[in-house]
């Protein structure tokens, strides 16, 4: 029980290190700034739902990179069979093929060899390999180039790369501070706009191909059906319709400069640009050769303007008008300077926080957590006395610990961050509760204080570890399949699991055995000064299995049909459409609400109050038409919102489109089912089949009882559900291993006993650990379930009802359960001995 100096100093050095790199969260970054320069700075970044800002995932159009490939591809084959002098019969773009007929066999073999000058190879992912971006195959009178999977692929990855980099500028081009914009995936970029509270405008910036060209307008009829070669494109702003020839006349990748600016004449603002010393000549020649024609500036298949060449134009500039406000002025010269996008983007999910809900949030964070540490930190020392400030000492490293570890890594700490910071704080508890309880148990037996110390910490380690193991499971299946805020839940547990071992087990050690050698203490008397739970309990726990059980069933399936009338409250999270949250200075009318949006025909409209009658949530159904109907739709409702109360916040706002929801949907899903698997499999092997089989049906009627909650509450099911779900899951085994754990060590020590008395017995000894865990870690939440808000009710009610379902669930389900299944292997082991003890006389 001795620890070396060493392993002393190397603690007290971690927490040292720990202390100075958490330090900064506690000052302002004026204060800061103020410090000297050794003074660290980094301070945990705070997610965008406590600092306000936007949040939008875009996605590259795979579909409309293959066509414009494909379209090259097409016009490369004419060029290279032009400059051959080889005439096909027919070539065409046929499905993902350029399809070139030529009936002769000569020629066609000519043009094969040709053609075949038009791949290129580019890096596959395995091993730098090169392989050929387009396949050219033979067949019949056919000659057929065919786009390489590979080679696609490597296109969608530069094009994203690419796009990356212009989103970049783009955003630099606005002025956002402090942006955050990051691929993730294939073909996804997700940005981060903090303080940006209307993103509409960034939306255009972000979603514009920006590909701007110049056409010659077609002297052809608007309403006939266009000849060959030319095009109907509508006007940018009023809609007219222009006939546009389709051969560009002069490309927008000429352009060397752009700016917003004011016509001298008329002082309305336009956008003037300036073409490189290529650009100037064609535009020369262009301007030369069609005076009195009008010239038509096409911005993304949409005419900007189409104005008449007067006179040729030989200085290599010119300007767009086309009644622009100033703020269209600006983004269109932005779109410009900073180029094209390789592939049309599409906004696919948005969430927008303004900023004093984020203040708000902050401070209800601060508040609930402070809360619910508190409660916790008084229950200790009630159950423990003076030996409970040794583990509150430890709780409060365990946060401090957490903070330095979010600085250090650079996470992103969310509200449900602060969530997995409370909740790690109640199950940090656990660890304590454990080595007490068995250190008491221990004193009891008659041993010595270091003894006790000893064997107590020895004992309880595995059940520990099996303990914080099964909640890691369900942790990090929430940080794969997760997103945004839930994945900063994740975080933030996975840490407060990882630093608790640290602090609960060795930090804990170090000051009992000091204070113990101190005081030169003989026994190790840990006394409560309430007694919550009577010790030495002899309850016959067996006897009421089939009315625990019976009780049990009727709950779940009462829970299914909830499931299935009056059903899941899904989120838009789950169903796709767009959700807002406003706040009126007067009390909102809700049936003149619901008639203004009604009347914009944008489908189904849901409106409830939000904690009072200022604070109104309103909820659309997601769009037809796909994720730019849904934007549309968005512009829409905040105008209505804005016409009808001039002088309303709009604290946020989340639009999820059709894709993502069902990605989530499956994710949410999947990671549920995977962490059942894991769990099975871990207690499958640290136990016995049976204590695993036992484990995973009560878990299946945990989890049936807590989703038929959320139904009976009408919560909203979204991806915060899902984390209370996994969240309920890990602390729902994590309970039974503890039971479990005492019921394996009982079956080794008594192997003649009846499996029934050994059940009872280990959970009459492990009774005061259930019950004062639970306690702790339903205080540490409480306070969120409470005053914590819309925004994270969804995951701390589930958690106090999940928490009262685990504890006795473990009691009268899991223990009922592995008996019988204990006995039924017993039985079948007995009668297999007893077969071979036949054979063999």
């Amino acid at each position: 029980m001795r620890t070396s100096k060493w392993a002393i100093a190397f603690y007290s050095l971690i927490v040292l290190i720990g202390l100075i790199i958490a330090l900064p969260n506690f000052f302002t970054q004026q204060q800061l700034d103020a410090m000297p320069s050794w003074f660290p700075k980094r301070q945990v970044t705070l997610g965008l739902d406590l600092r306000g800002g936007s949040y939008l995932v875009l996605e590259v159009d795979a579909a409309g990179l293959k066509k414009d490939r494909l379209r090259s591809m097409l016009d490369d084959a004419r060029s290279k069979l032009r400059s051959e002098r080889i005439q096909p019969q027919s070539i065409r773009i046929a499905g993902d093929s350029v399809v070139v007929v030529i009936p002769d066999a000569d020629t066609r073999q000519k043009a094969d060899t040709a053609l075949r000058t038009l791949i290129t190879q580019v890096n596959s992912n395995s091993f730098g390999a090169a392989i050929n971006d387009i396949e050219v195959v033979q067949s019949d009178n056919q000659i057929r180039l065919n786009m390489t999977e590979a080679g696609f692929q490597y296109r969608l990855d530069a094009a994203l790369q690419q796009s990356l980099e212009i989103i970049r500028q783009r955003v630099d081009q606005v002025g956002v501070a402090e942006p955050s914009i990051q691929r993730v995936g294939a073909d996804r970029i997700v940005v981060q706009l903090p303080g940006l509270q209307d993103p509409a405008h960034l939306r255009q910036l972000l979603g514009s191909t920006a590909k701007m060209t110049f056409h010659m307008v077609a002297d052809a009829p608007v309403n006939d059906t266009p000849p060959p070669g030319v095009s109907i494109l509508p006007d940018a702003k009023d809609g007219m319709q222009y006939p546009i020839e389709d051969q560009v006349a002069l490309s927008g990748e000429r352009l060397t400069d752009a700016r917003a600016g004011f016509d001298q004449r008329t002082n309305e603002p336009i956008v003037s640009f300036r073409f490189d010393s290529l650009g100037a000549r064609q535009f020369a020649e262009i301007t030369t050769k069609n005076v009195n024609r009008p010239f038509a500036i096409v911005l993304d298949g949409k005419v900007l303007s189409a104005p008449v060449i007067r006179e040729p134009i030989t200085g290599g500039s010119g300007q767009i008008s086309g009644n622009f406000t100033v703020e269209e002025s600006v983004v269109l010269s932005a779109l410009l300077r900073a180029g094209a996008l390789p592939a049309p983007l599409t906004v696919i999910e948005e969430r927008t926080v303004g900023p004093d809900l984020g203040g708000d949030a902050i401070k209800m964070g601060l508040y609930t957590g402070i809360a619910g540490f508190l409660l916790v930190a008084v229950l200790i020392i009630a159950l423990y006395g003076v030996w409970g400030l040794i583990a509150n000492v430890a709780l409060i490293l365990h946060t401090i610990l957490t903070l330095s570890a979010l600085s250090l890594l650079g996470a992103t700490l969310t509200l449900p961050g602060i969530a997995g910071i409370i909740l790690g704080i109640g199950i940090a508890v656990d660890a304590n509760i454990l080595i007490n309880e068995r250190i008491r148990e221990e004193t009891r037996k008659g041993m010595g204080a270091m003894a006790a110390l000893d064997k107590g910490f020895k004992i309880a380690y595995s059940t520990i570890v099996d303990a914080n193991v099964t909640t890691l499971i369900a942790t990090i299946l929430l940080f794969m399949f997760g997103t945004g805020p839930v994945r900063g839940f994740a975080v933030t547990m996975m840490l407060g699991i990882a630093i608790s071992m640290f602090t609960a087990i060795t930090i804990v050690r170090v000051i009992m055995e000091w204070v113990v050698r101190r005081r030169k203490i003989k026994v190790l008397n840990i006394q409560p000064v309430i007694t919550f739970v009577p010790e030495n309990t002899n309850f016959k726990f067996m006897k009421a299995r089939f009315f625990g059980i019976g009780v049990s069933i009727v709950l779940s399936l009462t829970s299914i049909g909830l499931f299935i009338a009056p059903g899941l409250n899904y989120g838009i999270d789950f169903k796709g459409g767009i959700q807002a949250e406003i706040i009126t200075s007067q009390p909102a009318d809700l049936a003149q609400l619901r008639s203004t949006l009604t009347d914009l025909k944008l489908g189904e409209v849901a409106l409830q109050t939000a904690g009072s009658p200022n604070n109104v949530l309103i909820r659309l159904q997601r769009q037809d038409g796909g994720e730019e109907a849904q934007s549309v739709a968005v512009a829409k409702m905040r105008e209505a919102v804005q016409t009808l109360y001039p002088d309303v916040k709009i604290e946020r706002t989340e639009v999820v489109g059709p894709k993502v929801s069902g990605e989530l949907a499956r994710s949410g899903i999947i990671a549920v089912v995977l962490a059942a698997i894991a769990m099975l499999f871990y207690i499958w092997w640290r136990f016995e089949w049976y204590f695993a089989v036992g484990a995973i049906t009560t878990l299946v009627l945990d989890t049936t009882k807590l989703v038929g909650f959320f139904a009976l509450m009408q919560l909203d099911f979204n991806l915060t559900a899902i984390a209370a779900l996994l969240t309920s899951i890990g602390y729902s085994v994590n309970d039974k291993v503890v039971v479990y754990d005492r019921m394996r060590e009982n079956m080794r020590l008594y192997k003649s006993k009846p499996l029934r008395e050994i059940i009872d017995m280990s959970i009459n000894q492990v009774l005061v650990r259930c019950v004062y865990t639970s306690m702790t870690t339903f205080l540490a939440m409480a306070p969120m379930a409470i005053w914590g808000g819309s925004a994270v009710e969804n995951f701390a009610l589930p958690m106090l009802f999940g928490i009262f379902i685990a504890t006795s669930s473990s009691i009268f389900i899991a223990a009922p359960i592995l008996l019988f299944l204990g006995d039924w292997s017993i039985k079948r082991q007995k009668k297999a001995e007893q077969d071979q003890a036949a054979i063999a006389s």
